[in-house]
């Protein structure tokens, strides 16, 4: 799939240099066809890496797909130049008018942090009430997930003890094997974990709105839905790169946190080892699953018509 993006988006050369089609905005201009309309609500510190994970992600359909990342303005991100985020980001009051195909809403490293006291929640709150009428489909990830599973249903996340750390083994609910978001995955599959915190598995079932898709025994509901999937809601991060938790290891080494091995990562367990890659199929199946089945075909033809 053709990503469309900002001419000179830093992502843009590493995805060119890992062969992915991107499409700058003066080719996509001469294509006679309506893009999707895609926003991502990128919550993490170091925007630069999620920007080019997701847009990774996304790239294996021959949808066209115009992204607009967006910030909160009720917080200062000190991880990533203002210059970038002047450049290729907008607050959310500026959009609030538009309709979108679809929307991604990230996580953030927050999760220790009660709900209402984040600085920006009240602002989250307003986007994701706003995501009811204004998006067709929205994917949340991790702590978004955790955030908007609170929001939407009132349901609570939970202190793990311990930090979800490493590759976990999934599987898919068998009953609901059939549902379009999970089509061509494997019965048995691999997802990066990288959390203190989870909704918990209980109180997910227990919630009649939801549709359990993946599963884990070690790390709990990785994938459900609602709403027929106009709500995604992804515990893990199968958008990971293969050095992104290597990089989150030895940064915590290095502040002296303790911090264990990443689980299932490292050939025999060995920093020294490169690490394993064993979800990436599964994350451009989920992606492109998500694009076409509960965006593409779900999406009036008039952007503007979404939730009228």
């Amino acid at each position: 799939m053709p990503v469309r993006i900002q001419n000179d988006l830093p992502a843009k050369e590493i995805l060119e240099n890992e062969n992915i089609f991107v499409m700058d905005e003066d080719r996509a201009a001469h294509q006679d066809i309506r893009p999707l309309q895609i926003a991502i609500l990128n919550l993490m510190p170091v925007k630069e890496d999620t920007e080019w994970h997701l847009l990774r992600s996304m790239s294996n359909t021959p949808l066209q797909v115009d992204v607009t990342f967006v910030k909160v303005s009720t917080h200062h991100s000190t991880h990533t130049s203002a210059n970038h985020l002047n450049k290729f980001y907008v607050d959310f009051y500026e959009i609030k008018q538009r309709k979108f195909d679809g929307m991604i809403i990230t996580g953030a490293p927050v999760e220790q942090i009660p709900f209402e006291e984040v600085d920006y929640w009240d602002e989250l709150c307003e986007i994701m009430e706003w995501t009811k009428t204004n998006v067709t489909s929205t994917f949340h990830i991790c702590w978004g997930a955790q955030a908007a599973l609170y929001y939407h249903y009132g349901l609570n996340k939970r202190d793990i003890g311990q930090k979800l750390f490493g590759i976990y083994r999934h599987s898919v609910v068998v009953e609901n094997r059939r549902e379009p978001l999970v089509r061509g995955f494997d019965d048995n599959f691999w997802v990066p974990h990288s959390r203190y915190t989870e909704v918990p598995r209980e109180a997910i079932y227990g919630c009649d709105k939801l549709k359990v898709l993946v599963e884990s025994e070690e790390a709990g509901v990785g994938l459900c839905i609602a709403n027929g999937g106009r709500q995604v809601f992804v515990q893990g991060h199968f958008e990971y790169d293969r050095r992104t938790l290597e990089n989150e290891y030895r940064r915590d080494v290095e502040k002296g946190l303790d911090i264990q091995v990443p689980k299932n990562y490292y050939p025999d367990n060995d920093p020294n080892n490169k690490p394993n890659l064993l979800w990436r199929a599964h994350a451009n199946t989920l992606y492109t699953n998500w694009l076409n089945y509960y965006v593409y075909q779900a999406t009036p033809y008039n952007v503007d018509s979404i939730g009228g």
